[in-house]
């Protein structure tokens, strides 16, 4: 979003932008970031929201469910920075349709910005017409290819998840921004284009942090001695494994995983956290690296000179690294965005959220990477590893290609008169109008 809107304000200096912030205190990397984009930002400010006390755990079931209670608990502070502001125009993410109502009573106009590909945007637009339904899978025909998907939950939990999506509250938008490419998601996005009920679609993506963490870091000399160690390595010779700011693995699977690299022989370099000890928290680093890690006894000597395990890492300025030749990814839209920006192989390995959905597009619809394991969350065995590590390094040639055929793509999308330059324009002009 913050990317978003730093891409208005340098395309068209009429535009200031205003973000408005919730402190998350169980989200101390995303506070890290606001406080440093805070500080580097022009015609670009971070605006604080008062705080209001959270929810108490009664009142929700899930993170999904606290965190779209706890903006809608700050609908007071959100209209008064918008009286405040009298913005052209409010953009929201399918989050905060609390902000969304706000900006209806103000009689501003407002706009989606969503941050998934444009196939999950159509699966959350359909999922009203299954909200009833006992079954647990849904077909999915449009814009994918005939199969089937577990849907979020059932009864109860899956009118939840409904009603913190943007279904009930899209066709009273302006517009939906989408942080795609028309070159990448083709069908999906005209089934958009297709349903009459929909305002406008602007897919202007691929919107990524290309410096990423880098900038703000909260352990600069772990950033140095990685990058020192990325240069020591071969070009093409390291897989990465990185599952995502909230993503975690039991010690079980540690210990699966690492007996599949160290089997496989190849260079890698992974970043291992330790999972969340409460809910709502994100995973940490290992406080004592030598002791804490659930690794075989001895991995660490073993694979010594062949690989680094590390904590938080910086992601985008990894995967720009010319020693990176593979990305085991939890499949979050913003890492294959960055993957495919850097023409890096994924192997997929979903997680939560619609992660599942972008690996089952990436693998078999787009061939764009190879699967590896993860869904279910079903532990995923050391040989597994092993063939789907070396599959990703030695034998997806063809994947490779269309990788990097892609990746010249995303750019072209953002020279002038490319596909998400144009749309840009042409969401100014209606911004502006």
């Amino acid at each position: 979003m913050v990317e978003f809107a730093a891409l208005l304000t340098k395309h068209d200096l009429r535009f200031f932008a205003a973000v408005l912030t919730i402190s998350m205190p169980q989200r101390p990397l995303v506070n890290t970031y606001v406080q440093s984009r805070a500080s580097s930002a022009t015609n670009l400010r971070l605006l604080h929201l008062p705080p209001v006390d959270p929810p108490a755990p009664k009142h929700y079931h899930s993170s999904v469910a606290f965190l779209s209670l706890h903006i809608h608990n700050h609908r007071r502070h959100i209209r008064n920075a918008l009286l405040s502001l009298l913005p052209a125009a409010v953009f929201v993410d399918m989050f905060c349709t609390s902000a969304a109502d706000v900006a209806a009573e103000l009689s501003l106009p407002c706009y989606l910005f969503f941050t998934s590909p444009a196939s999950f945007l159509s699966f959350t637009l359909h999922l009203p017409q299954r909200v009833d339904s006992e079954s647990s899978e849904f077909e999915f025909r449009k814009p994918l290819a005939p199969n089937r998907f577990a849907q979020p939950r059932v009864g109860s939990q899956r009118r939840a998840f409904v009603a913190v999506t943007p279904c009930g509250k899209v066709q009273e938008t302006k517009g939906i921004v989408v942080n795609t490419l028309h070159e990448l998601e083709p069908h999906a996005l005209q089934s958009l284009y297709n349903d009459s009920r929909l305002p406008l679609v602007y897919p202007i993506g691929p919107v990524v942090d290309l410096v990423g963490s880098a900038q703000w870091d909260p352990n600069p000399i772990q950033y140095n001695r990685i990058i020192e160690w990325l240069d020591r390595q071969p070009v093409s010779s390291v897989v990465f494994l990185c599952f995502g700011s909230m993503g975690s693995l039991k010690a079980k699977q540690v210990e699966q995983i690492a007996i599949g690299l160290e089997r496989a022989g190849v260079r890698f370099l992974w970043a291992l956290r330790e999972p969340p000890k409460a809910q709502l928290e994100d995973p940490k680093d290992y406080a004592n690296e030598g002791d804490a890690l659930p690794l075989p006894d001895g991995f660490l000597e073993r694979t010594r000179g062949m690989g680094l395990v590390c904590g938080w890492v910086p992601q985008a300025k990894v995967l720009a690294h010319g020693s990176i030749g593979g990305f085991v990814s939890h499949c979050g839209w913003n890492s294959i965005l960055e993957s495919l920006w850097h023409g890096v192989v994924i192997a997929t390995w979903p997680m939560y959220a619609e992660q599942k959905m972008n690996a089952f597009e990436m693998v078999r619809e787009l061939g764009l990477a190879v699967e590896i394991g993860g869904v279910g969350g079903d532990l995923v065995r050391a040989e597994t590893v092993e063939s789907g590590v070396r599959t990703l390094m030695e034998g997806a040639d063809e994947i490779r290609r269309k990788v990097k055929e892609m990746r010249e793509k995303c750019r072209e999308a953002w020279m002038q008169n490319g596909s998400s330059y144009n749309n840009l324009v042409t969401l100014i002009q209606e911004l502006t109008t």
